[in-house]
């Protein structure tokens, strides 16, 4: 069994090793970085390795520019761009074989009725040749491909490439039955994307989740109707079985997650001190493992795997930080050299999948780095940098972030992630944000560049950002303290970081704002309600604004099993708690707002509807309070650069006027 403490990052100077490498262009030190720096289309991401190891694919974006998909051969070093379009970003690649890739698009609201807009997908050869369309988008991006009519329906998208990878085909996945607002039918097909052929598969109904063996064939399968959940395995004789059943909204404690090269069964499951633990599974005999192949001290275990054709290699894992558990004693000696050489900062290794060259991929990054992509070559330990996210920010711009654990008043250990201004000096008391994550029943923060943190501490803010109890990540028993506890001891939790963030000389009691989006925009909204001397004002976007409404609006996305039994659960019953949600309502509840409130919601957002922001908007206007207001074409949070820039220098006027991060 691994069992691995949790790692305190601390960032460093950038090494000099890395420092030698060419360097990106960038401004000043000195000079206080524009918005666009933060918040435009990364520059250079998502890069991938061909599954021989020649070619990495990437992402190419920036200033204007669509995010667009590019090559580099490595024999070469040359890049060259194969796929961009002028009205959409290229969202998710894969490699489907050693030369030939797939896409799809990331689909931005713009005008009514596009909810309903699809990704598309498209396969397109690594030189560039033979760009064919797979799936059919709600635009014709290539004439030639829309007229085909063997073009999958705008619903399917990408879901799997098969393990074996020995054909270039690709499985995609479809919702083709509805039932209360939730996917009862799923279609799923094995697709070439040369020709566009395929063959569809069966799954049992009420399916929601599908894990692939190497064959890449369905092999195990989550499904949900109500509230009851089912993980069902298709047997040797290829019939399928039900191994687990369980309550579909509680805080899930076995859930499939691989079937590797081996054919094992890689699972996630509840151990014995209330943390998600990594296991594999026997079906037939319906146990697990006797000890886990993996435990966190004090976090749960979220696995990603990281593995080649033939074999699992290792695992990669949130602390406070995302570390990398490796099995193969080689990859563990090549990582901790790779952290030597580059401190302070989380390296990640990517492996192609079947290596014909000793080239690895390298993302690198820290709270004050964005990320940067960089080749390794595992023989001469040669690194070679490839791109940055952000090449305008440079780490001396950029504030420090430290992971705490904050006591709250009922004792509950809240983890929190604070974040200082550059240069910011032990025990100056420094005007704060506090940033409410959204979910709220999510895991929010961990120990990287963010690049909204970032922009807040560069403008001369402390920014906190709590993990309050029903963040998930923490174990059992922190997940289950939030129960019904909006606007209760989730908000008490909120309190007491700012508390503990003044008594630590951090923070400026008299200076503090809270804001988020979603949940967080809720919270940002119920601070001024609860405890209105402690916040000088507040900043929610896309925010729920009464809980009243989260059941009543039938133009919300919102499932009716997830009201019914995820909602009820979690947050309450209307009926049983309607005295509790009058009173946690920040709609219900304005009268009692005083505090400058900036507030922004998405024309078309249908997780949280613009009548949340308008009935709010008009009750704060009618007390006298007039909140500041803007209405983007967006959905449920913010898609565009032009939108994300427009909005965050609104949030850099608004905190200016309201906490002058230059005074006292």
């Amino acid at each position: 069994m691994h069992r691995i403490a949790r790692r305190q990052f601390h960032a460093l100077a950038l090494s000099p090793a890395l420092a030698a490498l060419p360097a990106a262009r960038a401004q000043g030190a000195g000079a206080l970085p524009p918005a666009s720096a933060f918040f435009d289309s990364e520059v250079f991401s998502g890069a991938t390795l061909s599954p021989d190891g020649r070619r990495v694919a990437f992402l190419s974006g920036g200033k204007d520019r669509r995010l667009q998909l590019g090559v580099i051969e490595l024999q070469s070093m040359q890049p060259r761009m194969v796929a961009a379009f002028k009205d959409a970003d290229i969202g998710r690649v894969a490699w489907v074989g050693d030369t030939r890739l797939v896409f799809d698009l990331s689909v931005t609201l713009t005008g009514p009725g596009l909810a309903d807009r699809g990704q598309g997908l498209f396969g397109v050869n690594a030189d560039g040749s033979d760009l064919r369309q797979l799936v059919r988008t709600t635009r014709v991006f290539v004439t030639a491909g829309d007229a085909d009519p063997d073009l999958l329906p705008w619903f399917m998208s990408l879901h799997t490439v098969p393990a074996r990878r020995d054909d270039d085909s690709v499985i995609v996945v479809g919702v083709e039955g509805v039932e209360g607002k939730e996917a009862s039918h799923l279609s799923v097909r094995r697709i070439e994307t040369r020709r566009g052929r395929g063959r569809e598969m069966e799954v049992p109904t009420h399916t929601k989740e599908l894990l692939f063996d190497r064959r890449g064939e369905p092999r195990v399968v989550v499904t949900a109707r109500g509230n009851e959940r089912q993980v069902q395995w298709r047997n040797p004789q290829g019939a399928w079985e039900v191994i687990d059943r369980s309550s579909r909204f509680d805080n899930v404690y076995f859930q499939p997650l691989l079937v590797d090269a081996e054919d094992r069964l890689w699972v996630s499951s509840r151990g014995a001190d209330g943390f998600d633990v990594l296991h594999t599974y026997d079906p037939a005999a319906r146990r697990r493992s006797d000890k886990p192949a993996l435990a966190l001290a004090g976090f749960d275990v979220r696995p990603e795997f990281v593995q080649t054709h033939d074999k699992l290699l290792g695992v990669r894992t949130v602390t406070d930080a995302e570390v990398t558990v490796w099995f193969d004693p080689a990859m563990k000696a090549l990582q901790e050299w790779l952290d030597q050489r580059l401190p302070g900062t989380t390296n990640r290794i990517s492996v192609p999948w079947r290596a014909a060259t000793p080239w690895l991929l390298v993302e690198s990054e820290s709270d004050r780095d964005p990320p940067q992509t960089l080749l390794l070559h595992a023989e001469t330990r040669r690194l070679v940098r490839l791109g940055s996210a952000h090449p305008q920010l440079q780490p001396a711009q950029l504030g420090r972030m430290d992971f705490h654990r904050i006591k709250a008043r009922d004792g509950l250990e809240i983890p929190a992630y604070l974040t200082l201004p550059p240069g910011a000096a032990a025990g100056k008391r420094l005007p704060l944000v506090l940033l409410v994550h959204g979910g709220p029943y999510v895991r929010g923060w961990r120990w990287r560049f963010d690049a909204e943190v970032q922009f807040l501490a560069s403008r001369g803010y402390a920014v906190l950002a709590p993990e309050f109890r029903g963040s998930t990540g923490f174990g059992d028993r922190h997940f289950r303290a939030g129960f019904k506890q909006w606007g209760l001891a989730m908000q008490d939790d909120l309190a007491d970081a700012v508390k503990w963030a003044v008594a630590q000389g951090v923070a400026d009691a008299d200076r503090v704002c809270i804001a988020g989006a979603s949940y967080g925009g809720y919270a940002a909204l119920m601070g001024l309600v609860n405890d209105p001397g402690l916040y000088r004002c507040a900043i929610s976007w896309v925010g729920v604004t009464d809980i009243g409404l989260l059941f009543e609006a039938s133009w919300s996305d919102l499932s009716d099993a997830w009201r019914t039994h995820g909602m009820t659960a979690l947050i309450g019953d209307p009926k049983d708690d309607a005295a509790r949600f009058a009173s946690t309502s920040p709609l219900r509840q304005a009268a009692r707002i005083k505090a400058p409130v900036l507030m922004a919601y998405g024309r078309y957002d249908v997780r949280v509807p613009l009548v949340h922001g308008e009935r709010m908007r008009d009750a704060l206007r009618g007390h006298g309070n007039a909140p500041e207001w803007v209405v983007y074409d967006e959905g449920h949070g913010w898609q565009s650069a032009e939108t994300r820039i427009d909005f965050w220098t609104r949030v850099e006027r608004f905190l200016a006027r309201h906490l002058a991060p230059g005074q006292r």
